[in-house]
């Protein structure tokens, strides 16, 4: 008896083993640091879902001097977390980005003014500071201004543009008239640090029909040639997105396991987690055609890309991810 249950351990043993070495392994580089802005990611992991597929999914947070189109032309990541402004931006100079999933239905960048402040409406913003941060995520803005007609350089007849800190600072000490935020990080910090919904006057991209699309999952167009491959990133977008579902079903649990992996305030990772949960919708990761329309002609217009892009997207990802 001693012996058959050595053996079946060292057959279990043997067996997880074999399991860990199958095992697919999967790097994905994250747009920003940990936070619930990735919930879904960190939720496939914790419960197993990317286990389930064969993957061994390695998440790598970002930071202010990580770029992730760089980080993966460069090899370091299969899959990126990115703005689809920043992933055409770098299609145009050479890196062939594809957006393989749309986890974000909806945009979360706004533009937040003090009440009691100069600016009341959009034709208040001529000859004001507004702040916006850059990185690839000062596309939407800029695209905005171009829409209304604004210039960006300082002039009389435009705006001066803050190159704003990830943070809320420039507007507490008047560095600048109006500042982006995110509905899910940095709004919260402007409640936080005294002000109330009846004090501000927000300027929501959504709403407005200016939104871009925001958090996408990228690989790069040679890469998805290969079968295998392929393959592996269609187990990792529908774990993913079995994640995404499960961390919009269980704010609280989620935002537990963010700050489990390395997320700070585990009460600003739930309010997080609960204006995150109203942007992916219903978890499908499917890539609105419209929105990517309206994010390209955007970026021609402005001419942050030269010419219109082809093969910027597939939706034989999400279509195989769904079946």
């Amino acid at each position: 008896m001693k012996k058959l249950i050595v053996s079946m351990l060292a057959g279990a043993m043997s067996l997880a083993a074999f399991q860990a070495i199958a095992a697919d392994k999967v790097t994905l580089q994250l747009k920003w640091v940990t936070q619930a802005q990735f919930a879904g990611y960190y939720v496939a992991k914790d419960k197993g879902f990317y286990e389930e597929e064969g993957l061994d999914v390695d998440i790598k947070p970002g930071g202010p001097d990580i770029a992730p189109e760089q980080v993966i032309a460069g090899g370091g990541a299969d899959v990126i977390v990115t703005w689809m402004a920043a992933a055409l931006a770098a299609r145009d100079k050479g890196v062939n980005l594809v957006n393989i999933a749309q986890p974000y239905k909806k945009a979360g960048m706004e533009l937040v003014c003090p009440k009691d402040g100069p600016i009341k409406t959009e034709a208040d913003f001529k000859g004001h500071t507004l702040g916006v941060w850059f990185f690839g995520n000062e596309y939407p803005f800029y695209a905005w201004m171009h829409k209304i007609g604004l210039s960006t350089d300082g002039g009389p007849d435009g705006v001066t543009v803050l190159k704003q800190s990830f943070d809320v600072q420039p507007l507490i000490q008047k560095q600048a008239d109006c500042i982006s935020v995110m509905t899910y990080n940095e709004y919260g910090q402007v409640l936080d640090a005294g002000y109330k919904p009846e004090d501000l006057i927000v300027f929501n991209y959504t709403a407005m029909g200016n939104d871009l699309l925001e958090d996408g999952l990228y690989a790069m167009e040679d890469k998805l040639k290969d079968p295998a491959f392929e393959d592996k990133m269609v187990r990792f977008v529908r774990a993913s997105m079995k994640g995404w579902k499960y961390a919009t079903e269980h704010v609280d649990e989620a935002a537990g396991i963010v700050v489990d992996n390395g997320g700070q305030d585990e009460n600003h990772q739930k309010f997080m987690m609960g204006e995150v949960a109203k942007l992916i919708d219903n978890a499908d990761g499917k890539l609105i055609p419209e929105a990517y329309e309206r994010t390209a002609k955007a970026l021609l217009d402005q001419k942050i890309i030269t010419k219109e892009p082809t093969g910027a997207y597939t939706t034989a990802i999400t279509d195989k991810a769904s079946q």
